[in-house]
C-alpha cells in the first residue's frame, strides 16, 4: 500500500508538472481574456487660444466648470478694433459717394452724346444737301461751311464718346476699390468678433490660466475644454497580447479610482504601430548586443454610454481592461 500510494503520488505530480509545463509555455495570446495595467481615460479635448491679441477685459468662467459649444468664455478689449471697423465703414461710405457722383456724371455724358449726335445727323443731313445743290443753287463756300459744321459736329461726338468712356472706366476702378473696401470692412469685423472668446465645444473647463488685465497674443492656450462625456479608453497591450483582440470585442473595466465600480466597453480600434514606433529617436538594433523586447501597441476601447459612475470619471485616470476574446456577445457589466 504505501508503494502503491508513492506511485499515485509521483503521477499525480507528474501530471501537475506537465499541465503546469503545457501552461507556462502556451502562447500568451491563447488565454481567453487579455488584460492590461498600462491604460488610461482619455478624451480628445481642445485648447482655446485667442484669434487677436490684446488685453483680456473679463472673464466669464473658472476651472472645472462645465460650458456648452458658443458659451462666452472671456473678452478682449476692442476699442482699436471697433476704432478699425469704424474707418473701414467710413471708407466704404465715402466710395459710395464717389460712386453715386460718378454715375450722375455718366448720365450726364450720356446724354450730352446724345445731343452731339443729334447735331451730326442734322450736320450730315445739311452736308448731303449742299453736295447735291451745289452746282446749281448754292456756292461752293456753302458747301465747304456744311461740310466743316459736319467734321466739327463729328469731333464733339468722338470727344463726349471718349469722355463717357473715360467716365465708365473711373466707375470701374471706384467699383473694385469698393470690394476692397468691403473686404477690409468684413476682416475688421471679423476681427472685431474674435474679441468675445467662446467655446467651439462643449465640456469641462482645464488650465484656465486668463486673467483680467493681462496681455494675450495670437494662438497663445488660454484654457482647454475636456468633453468628459466623450471619455474613451486606451491600453497599451504587449504585441503577444493581440493575436486574438479584433474590433467589437467585448471589454471589463475598472478604474482605480473607482475600485467598487465595474464598466463595460468594446474594442473600438487596434493602433497601426507601436508606441516605440513614433519615438522622436527610435530604436537601433541593427548593430551590437540585441535584447528583444516585446513592444505595446494601443488599442482604444469605447466605454458603453448611460453606466453608473461614468459621470465622477476623469481624464488620465488610470484602467484595467480585460478583453474578452472568446467570442462572447454582449459587454460584461
Amino acid at each position: 500500500m504505501p508503494s502503491l500510494t508513492l506511485k499515485l503520488a509521483l503521477a499525480g505530480a507528474a501530471v501537475l508538472v506537465v499541465a503546469a509545463g503545457v501552461r507556462l509555455n502556451r502562447p500568451e495570446s491563447a488565454a481567453d481574456v487579455q488584460e492590461t495595467e498600462d491604460a488610461y481615460l482619455i478624451s480628445d479635448y481642445t485648447n482655446v487660444a485667442p484669434r487677436v491679441a490684446g488685453t483680456i477685459a473679463s472673464v466669464l468662467v473658472r476651472e472645472n466648470q462645465r460650458v456648452e459649444a458658443g458659451d462666452l468664455l472671456a473678452t478682449i478689449d476692442d476699442r482699436d478694433l471697433r476704432l478699425a471697423v469704424r474707418s473701414a465703414e467710413a471708407g466704404l461710405a465715402t466710395i459710395g459717394s464717389q460712386i453715386a457722383q460718378q454715375q450722375a456724371l455718366i448720365r450726364e455724358a450720356e446724354a450730352s452724346l446724345e445731343a452731339i449726335s443729334a447735331d451730326v445727323s442734322l450736320a450730315e443731313s445739311d452736308a448731303g444737301r449742299a453736295r447735291k445743290l451745289v452746282s446749281r443753287a448754292i456756292s461752293q463756300r456753302a458747301l465747304d461751311e456744311a461740310e466743316t459744321g459736319l467734321a466739327i459736329a463729328t469731333a464733339r461726338r468722338d470727344g463726349a464718346a471718349a469722355a463717357l468712356e473715360a467716365a465708365r472706366g473711373l466707375l470701374r476702378v471706384y467699383a473694385g476699390q469698393k470690394a476692397a473696401t468691403e473686404a477690409a470692412l468684413d476682416t475688421a469685423r471679423l476681427q472685431l468678433s474674435y474679441a468675445q472668446i467662446t467655446a467651439p465645444v462643449s465640456g469641462t473647463i482645464g488650465q484656465q490660466s486668463l486673467r483680467v488685465g493681462q496681455y494675450v497674443s495670437v494662438g497663445t492656450t488660454a484654457m482647454a475644454i475636456v468633453p468628459l462625456d466623450k471619455i474613451y479608453v486606451t491600453a497599451n497591450f504587449r504585441e503577444t497580447q493581440l493575436a486574438r483582440v479584433r474590433a467589437g470585442q467585448p471589454v471589463e473595466l475598472t478604474v482605480d479610482a473607482l475600485p467598487a465600480l465595474h464598466f463595460a466597453g468594446r474594442v473600438e480600434s487596434i493602433g497601426a504601430a507601436s508606441n516605440v514606433s513614433y519615438s522622436a529617436i527610435a530604436p537601433a538594433n541593427a548593430t551590437g548586443n540585441f535584447t528583444k523586447v516585446a513592444q505595446r501597441l494601443p488599442v482604444r476601447i469605447a466605454l458603453a454610454p448611460g453606466q453608473e459612475g461614468m459621470e465622477r470619471m476623469r481624464v488620465g485616470m488610470s484602467v484595467v481592461p480585460r478583453i474578452h476574446v472568446d467570442d462572447r456577445k454582449e459587454p460584461v457589466r
